[in-house]
């Protein structure tokens, strides 16, 4: 037996050995220059919109949406030419609290049923800085569409040694005030300012 566990130990390393250098000659370019232009998907198995709000001012509440869909097109030479359309569904809402998640959906807040999704869409894209920009766009959320100002971080682009998928990825974060949009239950006892961070990840649209 021990031969046995023995050889499999040597098996798994010898894989390790042998795989290990096929993930990092397939580690995402940091270079935003160096990123294929083109038309994305969102993959919404790696895309994330979280957001945080201060709880009576002890703490900071945290949750998240999920099941992202939308496109990008991106010019990488010209990324003010890119464009960005993103929808989350209101209802994939959730903050690890099954009874609060519930209360989240309803008409005193998001009212999923009436209004089933929550949209950005870019206007205007500025560069900031190495592979940062300024993404200003239409958000609209309960029904109300106003204009916000997002932050963007270009984290990589390459091909995603699992499902071979040639993918760009991006850090935003942004800032609203949930009352203009017609959320403003228990404000100020539950804070007015929300944070927002998009976790993105694009999939290249084959032509």
């Amino acid at each position: 037996m021990s031969n046995k566990l023995g050889l499999a130990a040597a098996a798994i390393l010898l894989a390790s050995a042998f795989s290990a250098p096929a993930l990092a000659q397939s580690a995402p370019a940091t270079s935003p220059a160096a990123t294929q232009s083109g038309a994305y998907k969102v993959e919404p198995g790696h895309t994330r919109v979280l957001f945080a709000v201060s709880h009576m001012g002890f703490t900071t509440w945290y949750g998240d949406f999920t099941g992202a869909s939308g496109s990008l097109q991106l010019d990488a030479a010209k990324p003010e030419n890119s464009r960005l359309e993103i929808s989350v569904p209101t209802a994939s809402v959730t903050t690890t609290n099954a009874k609060l998640d519930g209360e989240l959906k309803s008409a005193d807040w998001f009212d999923a049923a009436r209004y089933p999704a929550i949209t950005f869409k870019s206007r205007q894209v500025t560069v900031t800085g190495p592979g940062r920009a300024d993404v200003a766009g239409d958000l609209t959320l309960h029904g109300v569409t106003r204009p916000v100002t997002l932050q963007a971080r270009f984290n990589g682009a390459g091909i995603n040694p699992l499902d071979k998928a040639y993918t760009v990825g991006f850090e935003v974060s942004g800032h609203i005030k949930r009352s203009e949009f017609g959320v403003a239950k228990y404000t100020p006892l539950i804070g007015d300012d929300v944070d927002l961070i998009l976790s993105a990840a694009f999939e290249k649209v084959a032509p």
